[in-house]
């Protein structure tokens, strides 16, 4: 599968609704950014059910108690305007858990309504100067358009608009680190200890490492538990280099250079290991240190590991329903291990999907994915939970990626980057056609690796 950038054309079918959707709204990607940082609350600008919702899904997918408010719009509020809802919630918000920040999110009610968010942020400023000190962050979250991938990305870039400001110093050793929505808790946690181990300080936007990978506090908060805190944010400006991680945090990276001068050093997936050591350079480059000898170790396991697993990944028919990211990273994987990726199906289009341009995207829902994998005779779905139903009916296994998982435990505890989380990956890709019945028995691979069949060239690189 090319890496070349070149344009993606998409599918979409002529349906007149979805079926067992694939996008989650956009609402709920900006809440999901919100909980990364410290001491904050995610507050949705429209019905209680829109909210319900969203809580739900969160609280099924991390298995933890999750912070999310509404401004409770009703039928006449909705004709009216918002402005009261709104007040009302930020006052009685701050009153009662004093947060360091609350993210307010549209959702399609309001924004069909066409709220002047702008204007009503400026109207509660100039009614509350009490609540000067408590930080507001507003964005346009239409669950209508785009998916969770946008919603995030732009409460990103709303955050560094509205929070981060250019600094006259520069931190030795700190750098901001834009972390994308697909990565897990468990991904920030080994990007941190990545960061670390070359003597730098990450600053991580949003950190949910902090706030959703288990925390028991001792007494009830309705805030999130942990994160990048607001100082964290607004010292974004005296670092020495971004991290981008992700495609969709592209517009927040260069919001973030636009404010404050601090240059991009690295843009990657760290889903591959070309896009590994470029990363590792850069944190070289930036530190002044050499890659610390686990991280040549761990390159060593991982290029193991996918010689070992080619054998039953070979020429296996792979159907993928995921988030732009997510997808371009499976497919680009899954086409490495010597896959046939035979159907690719994205909830919304994006520029990360330009990463596999040769390879046809529908941009569809289950159902889409669904009929593609049994048209193409798809081996395996690597999809979400929701996709459970299309593997039993299609008699094939489903490998559980992304948003939400809430069929099996510790999704959020999962590690997919980086040489170490890669490896797993790539085992994990390998165990689901290991557990099959194979058309080879065992013994058809015995012969591999013995001296005088072939085994001078099993391990060679």
């Amino acid at each position: 599968m090319s890496a070349k950038a070149q344009k993606q054309t998409f599918k979409a079918p002529k349906k007149a609704l979805s079926v067992n959707p694939l996008k989650m709204s956009q609402p709920l990607g900006g809440a999901l950014a919100f909980l990364g940082i410290a001491d904050a609350l995610p507050l949705f600008h429209g019905s209680q059910g829109c909210t319900a919702f969203g809580l739900v899904l969160l609280v099924r997918h991390f298995r933890e108690a999750i912070p999310l408010q509404t401004t409770a719009m009703n039928e006449v509020s909705t004709i009216l305007g918002g402005y009261d809802n709104i007040e009302a919630a930020l006052k009685n918000i701050y009153d009662r858990n004093k947060p360091t920040l609350i993210g307010l999110c549209t959702t399609g009610l309001t924004e069909t309504k066409g709220e002047d968010m702008d204007g009503i942020m400026v109207r509660f400023r100039d009614r509350n100067p009490d609540l000067a000190d408590l930080a507001v962050v507003h964005v346009s979250t239409p669950d209508f358009e785009g998916g969770l991938e946008d919603g995030f990305a732009r409460a990103i870039e709303a955050t560094i608009r509205l929070q981060v400001s250019a600094a006259n110093e520069t931190v030795p050793g700190q750098v901001n680190v834009l972390a994308g929505s697909h990565l897990t808790p468990g991904d920030i946690l080994e990007l941190r200890e990545i960061f670390e181990a070359f003597g730098l300080k990450p600053l991580i936007l949003p950190d949910l490492s902090r706030s959703l990978t288990g925390r028991i506090p001792d007494d009830f908060t309705a805030k999130t538990l942990g994160g990048t805190t607001l100082a964290e944010i607004q010292a974004m400006g005296q670092s020495e280099a971004t991290f981008v991680l992700g495609d969709h945090m592209t517009k927040a990276a260069q919001k973030l250079h636009e404010i404050t001068g601090v240059p991009n050093l690295y843009s990657g997936s760290l889903m591959d290991i070309a896009s590994i050591d470029d990363f590792m350079m850069a944190l070289s480059e930036v530190s002044g240190q050499a890659v610390p000898e686990k991280y040549r170790d761990q390159r060593d396991f991982l290029t193991d590991a996918m010689m070992d697993s080619h054998f039953f990944t070979g020429h296996r028919k792979v159907a993928l329903g995921l988030e732009p990211e997510l997808l371009a990273n499976y497919a680009r994987l899954a086409a490495k291990m010597g896959c046939d990726v035979v159907a690719a199906v994205s909830p919304t289009p994006s520029s990360a999907l330009e990463r596999i341009a040769d390879l046809p995207v529908v941009v569809g829902d289950h159902d889409d994915l669904e009929g593609l994998a049994a048209e193409e005779g798809a081996e395996l779905l690597i999809s979400n939970s929701h996709a459970r139903q299309a593997a039993e009916r299609l008699e094939i296994p489903l490998m559980r990626v992304g948003l939400p998982c809430f069929d099996r435990l510790g999704a959020g505890h999962q590690v997919n980057i980086g040489y170490r989380g890669l490896r797993d990956v790539v085992f994990a890709l390998g165990n689901m056609f290991l557990a099959q019945e194979h058309e080879h028995s065992p013994e058809d691979f015995a012969h591999i690796g013995r001296s005088g069949e072939g085994g001078e060239h099993a391990h060679s690189p």
